[in-house]
């Protein structure tokens, strides 16, 4: 599904990540753990496209198509999602209507409004997101669950093949956590070919939904590569333990 050759990235002119390499097959989740200025949200925002991040060598394919030179709607239409650290607010547009623009632009695929409305809500039973929310600005006064749930009720709408999750735990309480993890199953569900990349700090979120790898990022370099006995090493030692490697 997704595949990182010798990927090094630069933003400003400073070098962040140095030489990844990941594979990442259909239906399987990868963890990538690492500790703050790591530099997870670097491969997340590089991964899809943001122009802010260059990429100073190496490639990215995804499906088997290079898209290292594609913009980040061009990496939407293939499949791929970002689910945001820090969901931006956006007065003045609804949640119903982004979503309808939003899957018209990833999908090309029209939907009337009464029949997209009903998918969307069936989609906000899941996540226990109650129905007023459809007609509320885009983050606008959410809390931080609130968002969080949002994302996932874009992933669940626009059904897309890879997904990269930064953070996506960051400031939930336990409910939210669960209601976020519900989606993903939920995805998961509905597609067993969807592939995860689950950023994160924490193990508590991988108590829900277990990865098939962990990789541990320290000063931007994948430092270890492993199955699910990397985080418990991670709690017993802690990142510092991984820095003298490099």
């Amino acid at each position: 599904m997704l595949r990182i050759t010798d990927l090094s990235v630069s933003i400003h002119d400073q070098s962040i990540l140095h030489h990844i390499n990941l594979s990442i097959a259909p239906g399987s989740v990868h963890a990538i753990m690492g500790p703050n200025g790591s530099g997870k949200s670097t491969l997340a925002y590089a991964l899809m496209g943001n122009p802010h991040y260059a990429v100073t060598s190496g490639s990215i394919q995804m499906d088997q198509i290079d898209i290292t030179g594609f913009n980040a709607s061009q990496r939407a239409q293939l499949g791929l999602f970002l689910s945001f650290q820090q969901p931006p607010a956006i007065p003045g547009v609804d949640v119903l209507t982004f979503l309808k623009e939003s899957h018209y632009a990833v999908t090309k695929q029209p939907m009337d409004m009464p029949e997209f409305t009903e998918l969307v809500l069936g989609y906000m039973q899941q996540l226990h997101i109650d129905e007023s929310f459809i007609h509320r600005n885009l983050n606008d006064g959410f809390s931080g669950g609130q968002k969080k749930q949002f994302e996932m009720l874009q992933l669940l709408v626009l059904k897309p093949k890879m997904v990269i999750l930064d953070e996506i735990d960051s400031g939930l309480d336990i409910d939210a956590l669960q209601h976020v993890a519900r989606g993903l199953r939920y995805a998961r569900e509905q597609n067993p070919d969807i592939s995860i990349m689950l950023i994160t700090h924490y193990q508590r979120i991988l108590h829900y939904i277990q990865p098939d790898m962990v990789h541990v990022l320290c000063d931007g370099v994948i430092v270890n590569s492993g199955g699910t006995h990397l985080v418990t090493e991670l709690e017993r030692k802690g990142y510092d333990g991984y820095r003298t490697k490099l």
